[in-house]
């Protein structure tokens, strides 16, 4: 192995470790987002070819064949065959096999191997189910960063869980997320097929000329000129938002199933080099994907939770000068199914009513709550917006009787440090855009938190509302106190 595995990787193997000497054969190991499945493969392969097993890790699309083969030799792992189609390292014989499950389930017979490592194992292969009904001996392990899909159970026997999302951005290892509901959607009227909304009913909705005009507004208002992927529908749908985007002077490139790889190349190179600053489209960026995304726009409301935090799992990946992701959901699938980050289960799902039933209670205790001052998302049980400080009055049931007034100071509560440096980045871009200077930024931020901008990182980010605002309002107070009258 070339990397160093992170501590909670050495764990996830440790823990495959006990459940195999235990005697479990169809292991799921989680590796959510950012945990680094692929370095966590490796690792596994390596492991195995150091005992002489065969390996077969199978991949879900063709187009992640080279990129898993990449990925494994940039690691130091050598004699890989691939199986799928006329592929040119196609060779039976070598001992790690790369294998996609289209190409095998057009096989009779599998080929040689004493563990097959299942990528994205929420998904349902019969040809893998097949398989292991043929050959109980072997051992499969599973990898996904969502393994709550509905009947798991049957074919999986244990849940390895060596970390959650919300540790790994408290480690740094994921970017923090700010969450925007703008809209939500009226879907009282859209049926449910197969657990999630009907996609052409679906569509209807949310291709309302109001619902396509807002994504783009609310981005234009909100969304920082950062880098964005926007999650539509159906084509029709994404077609519609990309011709928004257009129209209002966004450069945006649409994508789908069809577009040729080729095609996603220029791209991404365009996405990555800012001459397309929007990327609208439908479900072929949710998995194997490592832009740099900066904002994701959620337009396509759904009612699965595995789908969900894939989705938002594209924009949660760290880079250089990323303060944190910006998701503008404009489905309300942050308000039903709650953060993705509350997102977890401690045992596979075993398919009945009863325990998909207790799933949907444990989500309710922790629904996010929308500002109705900036439409931020706060977690539930929080009073004063995060974002905007904006406090609802309480309404109280206390008869009020005569008294003397006294005045009550209560404590401020302490920015966070994501906060202050949110705020340190807006005061840099400043100083850019506008030519000031350096001392100006550090008097800014003094003013606001009483303290120097010791320890802060020195990159710029477009300013949020907090930022912008106490700019505006120190500059028109600045004014005033000139006798002149200020202009934005």
């Amino acid at each position: 192995m070339n990397s160093e595995l992170r501590p909670h990787q050495i764990e996830g193997i440790a823990m495959l470790r006990r459940a195999l000497a235990a005697g479990t054969k169809h292991p799921i190991l989680q590796m959510p987002t950012g945990a680094g499945k692929t370095v966590v493969a490796a690792a596994i392969v390596e492991g195995a070819r150091r005992k002489g097993n065969r390996v077969v890790f199978t991949v879900p699309a063709i187009e992640l064949i080279d990129q898993t083969v990449a990925a494994f030799g940039s690691e130091g792992i050598d004699g890989i065959g691939v199986i799928q189609g006329d592929h040119i390292l196609t060779d039976w014989g070598r001992p790690v096999q790369v294998a996609s499950v289209q190409t095998l389930a057009q096989r009779k017979d599998m080929p040689s191997a004493t563990i097959v490592v299942v990528d994205e194992a929420h998904r349902t292969y019969r040809v893998i189910e097949r398989w292991m009904k043929e050959r109980p001996d072997l051992i499969f392990i599973g990898l996904t960063a969502t393994p709550w899909a509905r009947g798991m159970a049957k074919t999986w026997d244990a849940l390895l869980v060596p970390v959650r999302m919300q540790q790994l951005i408290d480690q740094g290892y994921l970017a923090p997320m700010r969450v925007f509901g703008p809209s939500e959607p009226d879907l009282s009227k859209v049926s449910t097929v197969a657990g999630d909304y009907h996609e052409g009913e679906l569509s209807e909705v949310m291709s309302s000329p109001l619902l396509v005009a807002d994504v783009v507004a609310t981005w234009l208002k909100l969304g920082e000129d950062r880098p964005t992927i926007c999650f539509a529908v159906d084509r029709a749908h994404a077609r519609k938002l990309s011709a928004e985007f257009v129209a209002a002077g966004v450069t945006c490139a649409y994508m789908d199933g069809f577009t040729e790889k080729e095609e996603r190349d220029t791209i991404r190179r365009a996405f990555h080099d800012g001459r397309v600053k929007v990327v609208c489209n439908v479900g072929v960026l949710t998995t194997g994907v490592d832009w740099d995304v900066r904002c994701l726009v959620l337009a396509r409301p759904t009612k699965s939770e595995i789908l969900f935090v894939q989705i938002v799992g594209r924009a949660l990946r760290p880079a250089e000068g990323k303060v944190d992701a910006l998701i503008l959901d404009h489905s309300a699938t942050t308000l039903r199914l709650g953060f993705p980050t509350d997102i977890h289960h401690d045992a596979l799902d075993d398919g009945s009513l009863r325990g998909s039933s207790q799933r949907v209670r444990e989500r309710v205790v922790s629904l996010p709550k929308k500002c109705p001052s900036c439409s931020y998302l706060k977690p539930a049980g929080v009073h004063v917006c995060p974002e905007c400080g904006f406090a609802p009055q309480r309404q109280s049931k206390i008869e009020a009787v005569g008294g003397e007034l006294v005045q009550m100071r209560t404590k401020p509560r302490k920015p966070t440090r994501q906060e202050q440096q949110r705020f340190w980045s807006g005061l840099l871009w400043f100083t850019e855009d506008r030519g000031y200077s350096r001392g100006w930024a550090s008097h800014k931020y003094k003013s606001k938190f009483g303290v120097w901008p010791r320890g802060m990182h020195d990159y710029s980010a477009p300013p949020d509302a907090t930022c912008r605002g106490f700019v505006t309002a120190s500059q028109i107070a600045f004014a005033k106190s000139k006798g002149k009258r200020f202009a934005a």
